[in-house]
């Protein structure tokens, strides 16, 4: 090769040397840079996004306000549970992570399509329940077991309990994961930032919001202030560590106090036996209700972390209407407990006085029409007092055609019929006292004069509440007193406010409806005589008994005998109900009982109430309240 060519080659290398040594120096020198740049320069930037990466701000729910009775008896608490939950942005495949974890405890196929659907329609970072209330095996099991599987966490959780269950499953409500109906209601009337926020945080796994009751209508009193934590979590996100977040904690919720005496309630509620009904004590100093008592009633607790369809068919479909609260939103036809009342106005519009005698044959001819006694025979010449004492029909029929239904629907509105008494719980129901108005404004024809018979004996159109019977029966107890009942010891502020048309009523009318309803527990001929000695050596109940019909009888059933009790199929018998207060010579207490299809006042609902009042009595339940503290103590807080 010829050295001209030689040289060019070798100039031709060495330059391609040079310029891959500057290149490669140029690289080393920027990535040397760089790396001082990371390391030395932004080490302080790049430490903290590490930090960042580590360390996680999780959503802390408040821990939900207590509920107590009067005597600081635990009604509504929490109690710790073992959960499994799923983060769906470190779980990576979903499906496969819930087949692992079915391997190790019952999970059904159902349910992991559940969590599934739930996962999806929710935030990626925010956690869906896989599992609750895990027994020891399985909870001791998956704590092993999920350091393998990413985005699973196995932690024990402060869960709503009712320790009374059912005893005051309709005072109180239940608490249930929000429904999208809930958090619409929820949202209402905040702005959108507050809106989003809330319905964030209703997604969390440990938020629950009231259902019915008190949990419901105390919701935001109960709730709390939503609050955060800081967590360190490994690379498979996986919380390994909780870092001091006082700063962020959530405020527990207020909590609060009803007037109930929940050993007097539970009392109610046994006294009950397998009968459908209830039942509403009212302490006359106060008007504290100290028993509000619906019966059968269903396990609050059932409700917390979801019921299954098939236990909540059962439930709907029980013909005893376990979910109703009869005592609150139960409307009866009062039958002849508002004897009083009809005597009342007649002696309030003068048709009548108290010494006047009205012959009872058994029969009341109306137009063309015969009204009943239920004394087949009759009662005789009888007085008010007589009448009230026998509760005789005919009597009454004479003096609501006297009064007039204008002049009768006014004293029951006197009394509170009619009001739906705000007492700081979900629900409650007016009732209805019928007049000529209403009917023109709702059926659209007149008032016929045989309806005001019905209503001057408790039946046709006229419904009232068993809360209503109770005041009703106070204010006789009190003398024609104003009474207002009420729930709420301590809570979310109220006004409780007496019925628009209630007046002081004339004390020495109210002396002899008095001793008309001791004749009727204490004296011959009372309808409730064998109910009136409460057993404690002295006291004794006065009241009034009531028999409701809930069907039409006929002439020819009268003619061939009216069949009651086991002789017809249960939803045709009569409610039977009472109305009293003890001790009869220096009332504390009032109560009203129903019990459904239970046929006779006297022979059912008495001697039932007899035993309540006795009890009341005996426990002194309207002794002062000892109310716990208005807020969450301090040990809950270490519960979050």
């Amino acid at each position: 090769m010829p050295k001209s060519k030689e040289r060019d080659l070798t100039v031709e290398f060495s330059r391609r040397t040079v310029a891959a040594a500057i290149a490669g120096g140029a690289i080393w020198t920027g990535l040397l840079g760089r790396l001082f740049q990371l390391q030395v320069m932004e080490s302080r930037k790049y430490a903290d996004l590490a930090a960042e990466n580590r360390v996680r701000l999780e959503l802390a729910p408040p821990l939900r306000g207590q509920i107590y009775d009067r005597f600081g008896v635990s009604l509504a608490a929490h109690r710790q549970a073992g959960r499994i939950t799923l983060i769906r942005e470190m779980a990576g495949d979903i499906k496969a992570t819930l087949q692992k974890v079915a391997a190790l405890i019952d999970l059904s196929p159902a349910r992991q399509a559940r969590v599934i659907d739930e996962a999806l329609r929710k935030p990626a970072f925010v956690p869906v329940v896989v599992a609750d209330e895990l027994t020891y095996e399985d909870f001791t099991r998956m704590t092993v077991y999920a350091t393998n599987l990413p985005g699973i966490q196995v932690e024990m959780a402060a869960t709503r309990s009712y320790p009374r269950g059912q005893d005051f499953a309709h005072v109180l409500g239940y608490v249930a994961r929000a429904s999208q109906d809930d958090l619409t209601r929820l949202s209402e009337g905040l702005g959108p930032n507050e809106a989003r926020k809330l319905q964030l945080l209703f997604k969390h796994p440990d938020m629950r919001t009231g259902r019915e009751g008190i949990e419901r209508i105390s919701e935001s009193w109960l709730r709390g202030e939503v609050g955060y934590r800081r967590v360190v979590t490994n690379a498979a996100g996986r919380v390994i560590q909780a870092l001091p977040s006082a700063d962020l904690a959530p405020t527990p919720g207020n909590d609060l106090s009803i007037t109930i005496d929940a050993e007097l309630q539970a009392f109610a509620m046994r006294r009950f036996g397998k009968e459908s009904g209830a039942a509403t004590v009212i302490d006359l100093a106060s008007g504290d209700i100290l028993a509000l008592a619906s019966t059968p009633a269903y396990d609050p607790n059932d409700f917390v972390n979801g019921i299954s369809s098939a236990d909540y068919s059962a439930l709907r479909q029980n013909d005893r209407s376990p979910l109703f609260h009869k005592a609150y939103d139960g409307l009866y036809p009062p039958g002849s407990t508002i004897k009083m009342v009809t005597a009342m106005a007649a002696l309030q519009h003068g048709v009548t006085n108290p010494q006047e005698r009205i012959y009872c044959n058994g029969l009341h001819k109306f137009g063309d029409r015969t009204w009943y006694c239920w004394k087949k025979g009759g009662h005789g010449s009888v007085t008010m007092h007589q009448a009230i004492k026998t509760s005789c029909d005919t009597y009454f029929y004479e003096m609501a055609n006297r009064i007039g239904i204008e002049n009768l629907s006014q004293t029951f509105r006197e009394f509170g019929f009619g009001h739906r008494w705000d007492i700081g719980l979900w629900g409650g129901r007016s009732g209805l006292v019928p007049n000529d108005a209403w009917k023109r404004r709702v059926v659209g024809v007149p008032w016929m004069g045989g309806e005001t018979l019905n209503v001057g004996i408790g039946q046709g159109q006229l419904n009232a509440s068993i809360l209503q019977l109770a005041v009703m029966s106070a204010r006789i107890a009190l003398e024609g007193q104003l009474i207002t009942p009420r729930l709420i010891g301590t809570g979310p502020p109220t006004e409780p406010k007496p019925a628009p048309q209630a007046v002081e009523l004339d004390a020495e009318m109210m002396q002899m409806m008095k001793a008309a309803m001791y004749g009727v527990t204490s004296e011959p001929g009372g309808t409730a005589q064998r109910s009136g000695d409460l057993g404690l050596g002295g006291p004794r109940m006065a009241g009034k008994t009531g028999t409701a019909q809930v069907r039409r009888i006929s002439t020819e059933e009268r003619l061939r005998g009216v069949r009651n009790g086991d002789d017809i199929e249960r939803k045709l018998r009569d409610h039977a109900l009472f109305v009293g207060y003890a001790p009869a010579d220096a009332p504390k207490y009032a109560i009203s009982v129903v019990i459904e299809h239970g046929g006779s006042g006297s022979a059912a609902a008495a001697p039932v109430a007899r035993d309540i009042l006795a009890e009341a009595l005996r426990r002194q339940s309207g002794a002062k309240a000892h109310y716990r503290a208005k807020h969450a103590p301090e040990s809950n807080r270490e519960m979050l």
